[in-house]
Parts: C-alpha cells; sequence; structure tokens
C-alpha cells in the first residue's frame, strides 16, 4: 500500500512517500524551487516521490494532508 504525504500552504512544503509503513522517499520543495522555506503547494516534491517509488498516482492508496 502506498500513501503520499503532504504538507504545504505555510513554511517548508515537503512530500513523502510511504510503501508498507517504511519510508520510500522524502523532499521539501525548496529543494527544487531554490526558494527558502518555500510555502506552496510541493508539486515537485511529489514528484519526485512518485518517481522514486516508480509508481504513478493511480497506486496511490491514500493521499494525507497534514496542516
Amino acid at each position: 500500500m502506498y500513501i503520499l504525504g503532504i504538507s504545504g500552504l505555510y513554511h517548508d512544503s515537503a512530500a513523502a512517500l510511504i510503501r508498507d509503513g517504511e519510508i520510500i522517499a522524502a523532499a521539501q520543495e525548496e529543494r527544487f524551487t531554490r526558494v527558502k522555506h518555500d510555502a506552496h503547494i510541493p508539486v515537485n516534491a511529489m514528484r519526485y516521490c512518485l518517481r522514486q517509488g516508480g509508481i504513478t498516482s493511480g497506486n496511490l492508496e491514500a493521499v494525507v494532508y497534514y496542516d
């Protein structure tokens, strides 16, 4: 089971991909945009996590958002 966790809309937005309780990938958006404490939806970080996991959004069991 794959779960994508995202955090955004305030400083240090990020994404993480979990498979069966194990962290597959995680990244902060600022690593891609070069904007310190980037607060946008972490689109680049989400794409990175899915690519690292070798999956598409159709493989996700859940997407969770931390506020």
